[in-house]
């Protein structure tokens, strides 16, 4: 049966199975332009950076989980300010608003403040919270360091200072219970005559008095500690999981597509040029076939990465190595059956040249094989790389999904019982092969005559 690429399509679209797997592939792809659009190409050099992620918590669980639980765990806030600015006479005052609206079940267990500012002299920093009670509490109060030109200085407030504590005890009077041996976010979030959670909206402002110029706040975030985070929670290292979880989608996708072409396009030629040469080509070429194909995959693959390098090409590079030679064999029986149609036999006596008959009237004839050979490929290539980064040897400057279990293998997150750390990226690996082995079983059923008549 000739087979063109609307001919395919037409077999395909009829197949419920294929369209599952197609429609997968399309939210897979759609990750992977979220993934570049919404996470900067910097995150690959900072995926192993800790310093990175010193504003996260550590193992938090995803944030979501306080919709299945009657009391909801704090979660950890990364708030960015509202800024406003105004002139008292010859003082210039610029305000860094932050709103939380805290209506968690337990206490904070820190909280930060990360400032970056621009300015000249020495410029007053404040930084006070206004309960929901209305009661104001003074945290901080500090001169920043003198300066005579301009000049740019960071710096962080944590809850633990002993300033912050002062301050607060200054206060005790309020306060109905005792204050000795509590730490400044329980006071800070608690009732005034009981240590349990007053629930409402807290306003944390930071206010610069400068009376030279007006000081410039080029960063400034409010850090509430807590222990979920985010859509698919940290690991032990503070790193935000959905981080990974995106930029693996793209990169599985790379490793799976780029090995199964390479190793069908390559395995496809290769075994047509050795069935449509015979004889002593064909002998010479098949017996190397089999020299590759009797070599153990998997070991080579482990000395090759421990040997010569685990960057993530060199690795594609392997994978596509071993991955032709079973095409190969195939395509090669295929191509002694079509050499000796008529057509063909009919271009070898016009003249045609090898290669123009190989590529012009062979090959086209292969594409439904070709088509169902890459989709069946993926899934072997993804795992496979998966497999030898979870081994440790695969490339660690990119979070792939298969480093993301070396790394939670390695924090023995399984026996800590940190499901997000070890599920998702197994899911995705396990959707990604559904995907294209649905795709590839579609393909089977188009060129293969028993199941198309079925």
């Amino acid at each position: 049966m000739s087979f063109s690429s609307k001919t395919i399509w037409k077999e395909f679209s009829h197949s419920k199975i294929g369209i599952v797997g197609i429609a997968i592939l399309v939210i897979l792809f759609s990750m992977s332009i979220v993934a570049f659009v919404t996470i900067p190409l910097d995150s690959f050099k900072t995926w192993n950076d800790p310093a990175s992620w010193l504003l996260y918590p550590k193992s938090a669980q995803p944030a979501w989980v306080n919709y299945f639980q009657s009391e909801k765990i704090p979660e950890h806030l990364i708030l960015s300010p509202v800024v406003s600015s105004q002139q008292l006479d010859s003082v210039s005052v610029l305000t860094n608003s932050f709103l939380v609206n805290y209506q968690y079940d337990g206490f904070p267990s820190d909280f930060i403040y990360q400032y970056t500012v621009k300015y000249s002299g020495s410029p007053l920093l404040q930084v006070s919270v206004t309960r929901p009670d209305g009661i104001v509490l003074p945290l901080v109060s500090t001169s920043l360091p003198f300066a005579k030109d301009d000049t740019t200085y960071s710096s962080m407030i944590f809850s633990t200072q002993d300033v912050i504590a002062k301050n607060i005890l200054d206060k005790k009077t309020r306060y109905a219970f005792s204050l000795d041996g509590i730490s400044s976010e329980k006071i800070i979030f608690s009732k005034l005559d009981e240590n349990t959670i007053l629930k409402g909206t807290y306003v944390f402002q930071v206010r610069l008095y400068d009376v030279s110029e007006k000081p410039v706040l080029s960063k400034s975030n409010l850090i509430l500690g807590g222990k979920v985070y985010g859509i698919m929670g940290t690991d032990e290292l503070r790193r935000d999981l959905s981080v990974g979880l995106l930029w693996g989608t793209p990169l599985a996708l790379f490793i799976g597509i780029t090995v199964s072409i390479g190793s069908v396009v390559f395995g496809l030629v290769y075994g047509v040029y050795a069935g449509y040469k015979g004889r002593a080509t064909d002998e010479v070429l098949m017996r190397f076939n089999d020299i590759i194909y009797a070599m153990p995959a998997l070991p080579l693959l482990i000395i090759l990465a421990v040997t010569i390098g685990n960057s993530i090409f060199l690795m594609v590079g392997f994978l596509v190595i071993f991955g032709w030679v079973g095409i190969a064999k195939v395509s090669r029986s295929m191509a002694l059956q079509i050499k000796t149609l008529q057509y063909v036999e009919a271009s070898k006596l016009m003249g045609q040249k090898d290669y123009k008959i190989i590529f012009k009237h062979i090959l086209p004839q292969l594409l439904p094989y070709a088509f169902a050979s890459i989709a069946i490929s993926v899934p072997g290539a993804i795992t496979t790389e998966a497999g030898l980064s979870f081994l440790g040897l695969g490339d660690p400057t990119f979070p792939t999904w298969g480093q993301i279990l070396h790394d939670a293998s390695s924090y023995s997150a399984a026996a800590r019982g940190m499901w997000w750390w070890i599920l998702p990226p197994g899911i995705m690996i396990a959707v990604t092969g559904l995907a294209f082995v649905f795709m590839g079983q579609a393909m089977d059923g188009i060129i293969n005559p028993k199941l198309r008549q079925r």
